[in-house]
């Protein structure tokens, strides 16, 4: 600024040219690199989030698993089976088979619903939320296209954190499936 009142004091067009050029080349610059530090800023952020994210959910699926398992051993089998060694009856062994066996799908379908809750309460408050406000805030054409990318990126990681949570879903209910009908051809063939 002082150079440029400097040169207008001189009266010299050429001086006036040559330092308004010099001062817009450096705001220019500056403008840049405010930029440049804004992406890495956002960037690092988001992919922390991210990393968070799919750490707490990660977490999540084995603590309700384990739920499932317990619940469904303490619950469900434990008392089928003293029925079972009571009765010693074909008929109540086979309708305990199949009270067992829709009690383990409900469980396992409301684990899967609550995660999928989880996961899509996630991704809008911590990813799209955010990535929205950054867009509306700094209208950068670099910035959003980077941004975009990262929330893409974020949302592609989360939909596939769902998917091995269906994965996960499927392979419990079969596990337990069969736990169940072990369990119960064994105390048949020992009653």
């Amino acid at each position: 600024m002082f150079i440029l009142v400097a040169a207008i004091k001189t009266g010299s067009p050429l001086q006036l040219w040559t330092t308004l050029s010099q001062v817009l080349l450096l705001e220019l610059v500056l403008v840049l690199l405010v930029e440049v530090v804004v992406v890495v800023v956002v960037v690092v952020v988001v992919v922390v989030v991210v990393v968070v994210v799919v750490v707490v959910v990660v977490v999540v699926i084995l603590v309700v698993v384990v739920v499932v398992v317990v619940v469904v051993v303490v619950v469900v089998v434990a008392p089928a089976v003293a029925v079972i060694q009571k009765t010693r009856s074909e008929t109540s062994l086979l309708k305990l088979s199949l009270v067992v066996v829709v009690v383990v799908v409900v469980v396992v379908v409301v684990a899967v619903v609550i995660l999928l809750v989880v996961v899509v309460v996630v991704v809008v408050v911590v990813v799209v939320a955010p990535a929205v406000a950054v867009i509306v805030t700094v209208v950068v054409v670099v910035l959003i296209v980077v941004v975009v990318v990262v929330v893409i990126v974020a949302v592609v990681v989360v939909v596939i954190v769902a998917v091995v949570v269906l994965v996960v879903a499927v392979v419990l209910v079969v596990v337990l499936l069969v736990v169940v009908v072990v369990v119960v051809a064994a105390v048949g063939a020992v009653s």
